[in-house]
């Protein structure tokens, strides 16, 4: 799919005013990449409270990569014209984490569920948004990987998984609301 040429902004990706249904989906889009965003840094405070020594420097980098991200993200919805959602006081943690391998996992599923949010922010986006987006969906797989020691075929894309079922992310998504977008008190 190539980006209309007057139909969206360059230098944002958003669609043009004529295309509400579009600006829409892209604010939506957006809007859930920075709550997986908020999710991930509270979720990271979890983890580097129970990651071993020797994965504290990944947790600590991984928390400063989604404090920066979460920020730009908050910046790219405002300049969309929205006022950026707001992170929760706490979340729900999708199980007990109790100790180093629970940590890891945890790391594991919020790096999936923020690939999951950036692959619809993907679809929805052009120029260089999107690329943004494809980057971040890029590093979070990365992430995910190198915490989890496998990788899924199509990071982001749970229905996509190679096997037919599905990955990780898919099968501890969060409940959804009554719009179909996660809770937003669930990781």
């Amino acid at each position: 799919m190539t980006p209309p040429s007057s139909s969206s902004s360059p230098a944002s990706g958003a669609p043009a005013p004529s295309s509400t249904a579009g600006a829409s989906r892209l604010v939506v889009a957006a809007q859930a990449a920075l709550a997986a965003e908020h999710a991930a840094v509270y979720g990271y405070g979890v983890v580097g409270a129970r990651v071993d020594a020797d994965r504290r420097a990944d947790a600590q980098a991984a928390y400063a990569a989604h404090r920066a991200r979460r920020d730009a993200m908050a910046r790219t919805v405002r300049g969309l014209g929205a006022t950026p959602v707001a992170a929760d006081a706490a979340y729900a943690l999708p199980f007990p984490v109790t100790g180093a391998a629970t940590a890891a996992r945890l790391a594991a599923v919020l790096e999936d569920r923020v690939a999951d949010a950036y692959a619809d922010l993907v679809a929805a986006a052009f120029g260089a948004l999107r690329a943004d987006a494809a980057a971040d969906l890029a590093d979070a797989a990365v992430r995910a990987v190198r915490w989890r020691g496998s990788c899924v075929a199509f990071p982001g894309l749970p229905e996509r998984a190679a096997d037919g079922a599905p990955t990780a992310s898919a099968a501890t998504t969060a409940p959804a609301s009554a719009s179909g977008t996660p809770a937003p008190d669930a990781l």
